[in-house]
């Protein structure tokens, strides 16, 4: 069922073809969240299972260099912290894009919970409650 809906979403070019698409995973916009890396707070710019990215002066970072990062993001009334091992990947123009190492069970489990707690906010707000 979900597979013919994914696969009529892909991009095409201009001749009909299915392009490769890049990501693995969708970034996430407009999430309430901040980073925490070696304890400064920066914005997050996105972010996705696969990474983040954040606002911050480039020249404090260096390619390939590896940080404990800890994303705060603001579920309803209460903070939900979820800390990974992350690795520059990219940086320019005042953003700095991170890699994350392979998630743990419970990473990604916390990772669910801040993406359904979203959902569940914007179905309510659709709903006039």
């Amino acid at each position: 069922m979900f597979g013919k809906l994914f696969a009529s979403l892909k991009a095409h070019n201009n001749n009909n073809q299915p392009e490769k698409i890049r990501r693995t995973h969708t970034r996430r916009e407009g999430d309430q969240c901040v980073g925490l890396i070696e304890g400064k707070i920066y914005p997050v710019q996105n972010w996705s299972l696969g990474g983040l990215q954040i606002r911050a002066d480039e020249r404090f970072f260096s390619l390939q260099d590896e940080f404990p990062v800890t994303l705060k993001f603001k579920l309803g009334e209460t903070l939900k912290d979820v800390s990974h091992l992350a690795r520059v990947v990219r940086k320019n123009n005042g953003f700095v894009a991170f890699q994350f190492a392979p998630l743990t069970r419970q990473t990604r489990s916390d990772f669910q919970a801040v993406v359904s707690d979203y959902m569940a906010a914007q179905f309510a707000s659709s709903q006039g409650a």
